[in-house]
């Protein structure tokens, strides 16, 4: 009787469980009709981290069960980390507030600068469109066309930047610590990679290190390349880029340097940026079953013909992760020995 009863007892206990996960299932299902997301961007309109935002505003609701309405809005400033602050300290943890910011954000975090008031591990990782490596671009008319030019140079060049996150500071960086006794000059301060084109062209800086899809996907820099106004010196791609066959890897350059193996720890870390792509992220605390359908959500928009077709279109590169993917990789970037952190930490400080 004893033993009857305790088996009525896990069947009704196992009714109940899977009562209670129907209930929250369809609540979550249910939770979109009629809502508006919010994308922050945490750059400026026209570059691709605001193009891929809109993008997704477009094609994400008819994947999210609801079909709510998608508004993206720009909060550029501090290399992403005033928008990363906000989403992450202001905005309810609903699922109604994603967040794109730059993917090297987490240097941010790393380094223990004092602006930081997120931890990148607390959030929601939805996904990234896309993998992106990174390269500098130089103006033909300065007189460094090489980095050995830079290397050797009395005067060093002028390179705009938004941040201390962003992938001009982190490659001047990088190059500093790796090539002894290598200068970079980075003008910080500008809210958007547009404004230092802009500089660039007015000769106000000379360089900029930036992601390598804009470059090959948008103005100015398909009249640039058309008109030799510029010229790439760098990429850090695991492999040439056909488009730029004479310009070297960063990683053909460490073999040509034999550089150290403390400095290749080191700018793995720094290089992982080029694995978060253009990151989607929901509030820290957004309730698992809503999470869940933003990811299926965003795997579904990335497969979507109509979505490839514009960006396809509009020269955007797609090569996805998913946020499993993303947020695997962020622990292990996070989690790094004291010596490597405080090598990142020194070579990151602004001078």
């Amino acid at each position: 009787m004893k033993r009857n009863t305790n088996r009525m007892a896990v069947a009704v206990a196992i009714v109940l469980f899977a009562t209670l996960s129907l209930i929250s299932s369809l609540s979550a299902q249910d939770f979109y009709q009629g809502k508006q997301i919010k994308i922050i961007v945490g750059n400026t309109a026209g570059g691709f981290y605001d193009r891929w935002g809109r993008l997704l505003a477009r094609h994400l609701p008819k994947h999210i069960p609801g079909n709510p309405e998608i508004i993206v809005q720009n909060m550029a400033g501090a290399g992403s980390i005033i928008a990363t602050n906000y989403v992450s300290g202001v905005s309810k943890p609903d699922g109604l507030t994603l967040l794109m910011p730059n993917s090297a954000i987490y240097l941010d975090q790393l380094v223990g600068r004092t602006e930081v008031q997120f931890d990148m591990r607390k959030f929601a990782w939805i996904g990234s469109p896309v993998s992106e490596p990174m390269l500098i671009y130089m103006r033909r008319d300065a007189p460094y066309q090489t980095i050995a030019d830079i290397r050797k140079a009395k005067e060093p060049p002028r390179c705009g930047s938004t941040g201390t996150s962003s992938s001009d500071f982190v490659l001047a960086r990088l190059l500093e610590e790796v090539f002894p006794p290598l200068k970079i000059q980075t003008v910080l301060g500008y809210p958007g990679g547009s404004e230092i084109d802009l500089a660039v062209e007015k000769g106000e800086v000379q360089c900029r290190g930036m992601t390598a899809s804009p470059f090959f996907g948008r103005e100015p820099f398909l009249t640039w390349q058309k008109t030799n106004f510029v010229r790439v010196i760098l990429f850090t791609g695991a492999k040439r880029d056909p488009r730029i066959p004479d310009v070297a890897t960063i990683h053909e350059l460490f073999d040509k340097e034999n550089a150290p193996e403390a400095s290749r720890r080191v700018a793995q870390v720094i290089l992982a940026a080029e694995g978060m792509g253009r990151p989607v992220l929901a509030t820290p605390g957004t309730p698992a079953d809503r999470v869940k359908i933003l990811r299926e959500a965003f795997a579904k928009s990335i497969k979507d013909p109509e979505l490839l077709a514009e960006a396809k279109k509009s020269r955007m590169d797609v090569d996805p992760s998913s946020g499993e993917e993303l947020e695997a990789l962020i622990r292990k970037v996070l989690d790094q020995p004291p010596e490597v952190v405080a090598r990142v930490k020194k070579f990151l400080t602004v001078k």
